[in-house]
């Protein structure tokens, strides 16, 4: 079994490599639940650990960086399910714990399973939670942990609850989805909206609070974001190298 709440402490077998997914419990538009980053972040880690238990305890991966995954599958622990998100502090249903509570949580969280864990990967679904996530997983390296992490993005994809978010979530949770009160809020690209977030929040920005435009997404196309997360997520696992952050990087990206 890969699921570790499920599963009773005998069969816990020795020195597994863990997947531990981060999401948030914030604002994700009219139309999805604040519960979106968690189910994405979750969803993709039982992909992954599927994916990388296959292969290597099939021996089809010569040089997988799952070290202990061989005769055993890759485990998935609970989600996270409270992030930083300060940003969407402006709606209700919002709770957020902030980068230092989220950071200390992430730290507690690998010393404990360094215990009896081999390799502990972190797979976030909220780009909030990237500077927790840093500041934990670098402090953990630093103190000779096997620890790292990877997030769920894809190239090209909408900043917040738009297109790429409702695709996704369509795939896979479609009875949380409100298709009916989805509306298109600030359109432009993260990039340029980031400076404006972090001085205003998310509401002042987007009374909606979707940045992007959800009209024409699908569970289709969900399937095929969802597909790409895990692709690059399992890539990275395998065969990246972190930086001095702890994050993934894919094979040949520069430190």
């Amino acid at each position: 079994m890969r699921d570790l709440a499920g599963a009773a402490w005998p069969e816990v077998r020795e020195r597994p490599p863990v997947l531990v997914p981060v999401g948030s419990t914030e604002q994700h538009g009219p139309h999805l639940p604040l519960n979106t980053d968690t189910v994405i972040a979750r969803a993709v880690a039982e992909r992954v650990a599927d994916d990388l238990g296959a292969s290597v305890s099939g021996a089809s991966v010569p040089g997988a960086s799952m070290p202990g995954a061989a005769g055993g599958p890759v485990l998935v622990a609970p989600a996270v399910a409270y992030g930083s998100s300060g940003e969407h502090a402006g709606f209700p249903g919002t709770i957020s714990i902030g980068r230092d509570a989220l950071e200390l949580v992430l730290v507690e969280t690998v010393r404990s399973l360094a215990l009896w864990a081999g390799r502990i990967v972190f797979v976030n679904g909220h780009g909030g939670n990237a500077a927790a996530l840093d500041a934990a997983v670098g402090r953990m390296r630093a103190e000779g942990h096997d620890a790292a992490w990877t997030g769920c993005g894809v190239p090209g994809g909408d900043a917040h609850a738009g297109f790429t978010e409702t695709s996704v979530m369509l795939r896979l949770a479609p009875d949380l989805v409100r298709p009916s009160r989805a509306v298109a809020g600030d359109t432009r690209p993260i990039a340029e909206l980031l400076p404006e977030l972090v001085a205003r929040g998310v509401r002042d920005v987007s009374p909606s609070g979707v940045l992007g435009d959800p009209a024409g997404a699908s569970a289709d196309r969900g399937r095929e974001i969802v597909d790409a997360m895990v692709a690059a997520a399992v890539r990275r696992i395998r065969f990246g190298r972190a930086d001095a952050r702890g994050r993934l990087l894919d094979p040949g990206a520069a430190t």
